[in-house]
């Protein structure tokens, strides 16, 4: 675990273990999908929520809205969409982090073990970089999940 205020100490850590508040609960990020199945001791076949930090990244993306489902996504708040079994969200970073806002995207997981709840000595321990704002780090709700195509959207959760 890695406790800074300069983010110049941390280029030596690829694609790193972030524990943080996301918008809906307690998250491991990170854009190693591999790293992020072994934490959390889940399937391989169960892939990640990618969540983009803007319109902008996701429009750069390989993920395509049917044009007909479009405004619900841009609309949405706190909502992960599934699109030809590929999840993503679109979530703007309230924490002030500047290794969050250097990237475009990355793979979010709740912070746990598959099927538990959320300990913090766990999660510490499996972290590279711990981002906390003076709130601290809280379970909430999951996001709302919402599988969608061309002609109709099914809410699953």
């Amino acid at each position: 675990m890695v406790r800074c205020k300069s983010t110049t100490r941390l280029s030596s850590i690829k694609s790193p273990i972030i524990l943080a508040q996301t918008d809906t609960t307690v998250g491991f990020l990170s854009q190693n999908s591999d790293k992020l199945y072994e934490i959390k001791s889940r399937e391989t076949t169960k892939p990640f929520i990618k969540i983009f930090s803007d319109f902008e990244s996701f429009k750069h993306s390989t993920c395509r809205v049917p044009s007909s489902q479009k405004s619900l996504v841009r609309r949405s708040k706190k909502t992960t969409f599934i699109v030809k079994n590929k999840a993503f969200r679109i979530a703007k970073n309230n924490l002030n982090s500047k290794i969050l806002k250097d990237l475009s995207w990355h793979y979010s997981t709740s912070a746990n073990k598959s099927g538990e709840n959320f300990k913090r000595e766990f999660c510490e321990t499996k972290a590279d970089i711990i981002v906390e704002d003076i709130n601290g780090l809280h379970e909430n709700s999951s996001s709302a999940l919402i599988k969608i195509n061309s002609k109709k959207r099914k809410k699953l959760r």
